[in-house]
């Protein structure tokens, strides 16, 4: 499988390469390539969240999948995180890719929840993630998956988590990236909104659970 992550000089994205490298053949897709990471079945490939729908689709070509693991780190939120995302989605569809992977945040599609201490100063990342997740489940045709973690901490990985969640926790960027992972080979992902938090369940169990 050919495999494009959106992302893929962050935090997140760098692991998921690394991590989808040893199965597939990944397209890692950045604004500034990282000509370091040419490892076998890593090839770099040039996306700007700021072009549009056609130059982003043309980067797509050839892809079985999509993941979206990019932000702008509160420094852009209309135009990378809410619209450049977006404009993924439509591109993938127009090159014709089915499958699509998002990671969002805890409690996007609750802004019920945003008041809440833990919420509270993420109000606007929180806005440009629920629209960018509502129209993936509502305006698009996509196989798609969100993943919903909450707090991002490097740590190390334990491959347990919860994804019945009601209550944010935190989460060590390794079983975020082993999540991600896991949720392409698991077909019964698709059309989920999974949130999650470290845990005390193994990961594939956890997906299995989500019924």
């Amino acid at each position: 499988m050919k495999v494009l992550v959106i992302g893929a000089n962050g935090k997140v994205g760098s692991l998921l390469v690394n991590k989808l490298a040893t199965q597939h053949q990944v397209l890692a897709g950045s604004r500034n390539p990282n000509s370091a990471n040419n490892a076998y079945n890593i090839e770099q490939v040039y996306i700007d969240l700021l072009s549009d729908v056609d130059m982003l689709a043309d980067s797509m070509s050839g892809a079985d999948a999509v993941y979206f693991v990019s932000g702008s780190r509160g420094k852009n939120l209309l135009l990378i995180d809410l619209h450049g995302a977006i404009k993924t989605m439509q591109a993938a569809e127009k090159a014709g890719v089915k499958r699509y992977i998002m990671l969002s945040s805890v409690f996007a599609l609750q802004p019920e929840r945003w008041n809440e201490s833990f919420l509270s100063d993420l109000t606007d990342y929180n806005i440009a993630k629920h629209y960018a997740d509502r129209y993936l489940t509502t305006q698009t045709d996509l196989d798609y998956t969100i993943l919903q973690p909450g707090g991002l901490k490097e740590e190390q990985g334990t491959g347990k988590i919860e994804t019945n969640v009601t209550s944010p926790g935190t989460n060590s960027i390794a079983n975020v990236v082993d999540t991600l992972v896991a949720v392409l080979e698991n077909n019964s992902t698709i059309g989920k909104v999974i949130l999650m938090h470290d845990g005390n369940t193994p990961i594939d169990e956890a997906l299995n659970q989500l019924g």
